[in-house]
């Protein structure tokens, strides 16, 4: 039977891409460390790695067993670390993950607080993560409840997505742009401008949206000389190097010199949605529950 030690012993030869660094890092003999991992490769009854005198390579099933086993070592010490908290009285963790056009809002975050009071136990660990990742991550068990932009192209079983709210899309543009002058532009308006975000139509997200809506009046936004789907966008239009059409959300954490104008008189839409297991742990799913009643009435 594979232990859990022959696992680790396995992650740490690699990591350290020596036998001899690996047993000195576990305290333990090199010969030890080598009948362990013959062990395992006996249980397997596949060869992991293959040796000479000084190195090693991984086989192709040695390659498969160290990307799912550190994995595996992972998720246990997460198990630890959340075991840990209830044994102090916490009733568990909760992974949280948003994307980078998903800003906290103070209506997203004054409905955490919330939640957060009435589940006094639950502690949030907060990331961000494009949407497509996040549905994925949910799937594979790295989170729990995702803020994602719709929509998303990946399609998981086990994974719903409920919308959380709808906000206009607006085009944010240096200061000294001619469009910053406007109050108003329309989406064909802008087809001759250089665009610090070029959408993807093949990535979901605010990428999918932006190209599609660029694609039905017959242009593909033109590339600016500096790229990024990223905050850091909104550094790169405040230095002049092009424009982008964001959520309107994003004038919160805008710096100076950007500019941010009425697209299409409003009628350009985006919509936010929470991603969550169909069935996830039933702490997930009472602080889900109650971070939507929170988020429906914290209307913007």
């Amino acid at each position: 039977m594979i232990s859990l030690k022959q696992f680790k012993y396995f992650i740490e030869i690699v990591e350290a891409g020596s036998y001899s660094r690996a047993a000195e890092k576990l305290y333990i003999a090199q010969s030890a460390l080598s009948r362990q991992i013959k062990e395992l490769e006996d249980e397997l009854q596949t060869p992991l790695l293959t040796r000479d005198a000084r190195q090693f390579e991984l086989t192709p099933a040695g390659q498969l067993f160290f990307e799912r086993g550190k994995r595996i070592l992972e998720d246990i010490d997460d198990t630890l670390v959340q075991a840990r908290h209830v044994g102090k009285g916490a009733q568990g963790v909760i992974r949280l993950q948003h994307s980078s056009s998903v800003i906290l809002t103070p209506r997203i975050s004054n409905a955490l607080a919330q939640a957060l009071e009435v589940h006094a136990g639950v502690t949030l660990d907060v990331s961000m993560l494009p949407s497509e990742n996040q549905t994925l991550e949910i799937e594979e068990g790295r989170a729990d409840i995702g803020l994602v932009r719709l929509p998303t192209l990946r399609r998981h079983p086990h994974i719903q997505v409920q919308d959380i709210g709808s906000e206009k899309l607006m085009v944010a543009v240096p200061q000294h742009s001619p469009l910053a002058a406007l109050e108003n532009v329309d989406l064909a308006q802008l087809s001759e401008y250089a665009f610090i975000s070029i959408p993807h139509k093949d990535r979901g997200g605010l990428s999918y949206l932006v190209a599609n809506l660029c694609l039905e009046l017959g242009f593909f936004p033109k590339p600016a000389r500096a790229l990024s789907r990223k905050s850091s966008q909104l550094n790169l239009i405040a230095a002049g190097l092009g424009i982008a059409i964001v959520p309107e959300c994003m004038q919160l954490t805008a710096p100076p010199g950007v500019r941010f104008i009425t697209l299409s008189h409003g009628r350009l839409m985006t919509t936010v949605g929470m991603a969550t297991r169909r069935e996830a742990d039933p702490l997930i799913t009472a602080f889900a529950t109650t971070l939507l009643a929170g988020l429906d009435a914290i209307q913007t």
